[in-house]
């Protein structure tokens, strides 16, 4: 699964499209912190268990992890920097 599609799955309500490729990267890096950023790539790659050992992850602090970034996803300004202006 893309990046692109990978945040799509976690923002409730999505307005304007997304920006794509290097853009959206930028824009994600930004507004995520490296742990969330790490977690959000990995969840589209599919290398989530290779993840969690390497940041030393335990279910809970991945749950935790895991809902920090996907309400940042949710907020208005960070759908504002992840989006298009059309």
């Amino acid at each position: 699964m893309s990046l692109e599609a990978e945040v799509k799955k976690h923002i409730k309500k999505l307005v304007f499209p997304l920006k794509e490729g290097k853009e959206l990267e930028l824009a994600l890096k930004a507004k995520l912190t490296k742990k969330e950023y790490k977690l959000l790539k990995a969840l589209s790659s599919n290398t989530l268990t290779e993840l969690k050992k390497t940041l030393k992850l335990n279910e809970e602090s991945y749950q935790h992890l895991f809902d920090k970034m996907v309400k940042k996803l949710n907020q208005e300004r960070v759908k504002q920097e992840i989006c298009t202006k059309n």
